[in-house]
């Protein structure tokens, strides 16, 4: 079997177990906790990507650690994966906030504005928990994000890097760097769809939000990439991927006024902030860099 049969292979695996667990999820929702059960299909979902992979792989007697980009030798662009997001979500803060109709909420409640049925009552409660923290409530965020984004979030993310920055990676090496970002961009924002469609990430706009997301993940893709490619392992992709779900939420909760398609990593200003790195990326590997990583095919590097 080929390559490109391999490729179709995993995007079925992957596309059906998915697309079949959410359906699953859906119509047995009401028999528990929404949230805590949203939460577990989401962890359960991340990892699909990696189980399809791992089955072609095995069917195919192709190695899995080389195969799928998995090293744990530790290197400075594990670092810069790290510390890159939580930057990138602070400016994509500020630029919300230069949007029309956005503003700056010192009272960090601008993500309990994006759910409906959320009680002024609670929204009080919130406010009294925060007041009562040892330390600011912005920094305790930040220092949590740090952390889980390393740990525990870097490794739901390991789930789904595995299936797009290493097999499909590999699986697009003969193009050339922004052709695979973008293939591999689409497929990733298309396979979010039923969770989409389910509130998350977009609660006011779930269908607007489909095609949102797919926007969302192509313009995040060269940089996830760019990261896999320079540190050779698909570690620092899982890093930064984590990281980022640990901080998105800071450039909503500070901000009042939008929506979540304006406002926010996901939003607008999120996309503004994401063309403006990957544009700093290029700067980078066109003019300082030996590598010009950017301009070539993916095979000269992997």
């Amino acid at each position: 079997m080929n390559k490109i049969n391999k490729t179709i292979l995993f995007l079925i695996l992957t596309f059906v177990i998915s697309y079949s667990l959410a359906a699953i999820y859906w119509l047995i929702k009401d028999n528990f906790d929404a949230q805590i059960g949203f939460v577990v299909l989401g962890v359960i979902y991340m990892f699909i990507p990696f189980v399809s992979a791992v089955i072609v792989k095995t069917i195919h007697n192709e190695p899995i650690m080389s195969g799928l980009l998995i090293s744990f030798k530790i290197n400075r662009w594990f670092v810069i994966a790290w510390l890159i997001i939580p930057v990138i979500v602070l400016v994509s803060l500020g630029v919300s906030v230069l949007l029309p109709g956005i503003s700056y909420n010192p009272e960090m409640t601008g993500l309990l504005d994006r759910y409906e049925g959320i009680t002024a009552e609670e929204i009080e409660d919130f406010k009294n928990q925060m007041n009562s923290l040892p330390i600011n409530f912005f920094l305790l965020t930040v220092i949590q994000g740090l952390i889980a984004g390393v740990t525990v979030n870097a490794l739901a993310a390991f789930g789904e890097e595995t299936g797009w920055r290493a097999f499909l990676l590999k699986a697009f090496r003969e193009r050339n760097f922004f052709t695979a970002a973008l293939l591999i961009g689409v497929i990733w924002g298309i396979w979010h769809a039923p969770l989409i469609l389910m509130g998350h990430n977009y609660p006011q706009h779930p269908v607007t939000g489909v095609f949102m997301m797919i926007a969302f993940c192509v313009l995040l893709s060269p940089l996830f990439q760019y990261l896999v490619i320079k540190s050779k392992s698909v570690i620092a992709a899982a890093i930064a991927h984590g990281t980022l779900n640990a901080f998105a939420g800071l450039s909503i909760i500070a901000t009042s006024g939008g929506n979540d398609l304006t406002a926010g990593m996901t939003g607008i200003a999120g996309f503004i902030t994401l063309a403006v790195f990957t544009a700093g990326f290029f700067i980078f590997d066109y003019f300082i860099s030996n590598e010009k990583i950017m301009i070539k095919k993916i095979s000269e590097f992997l």
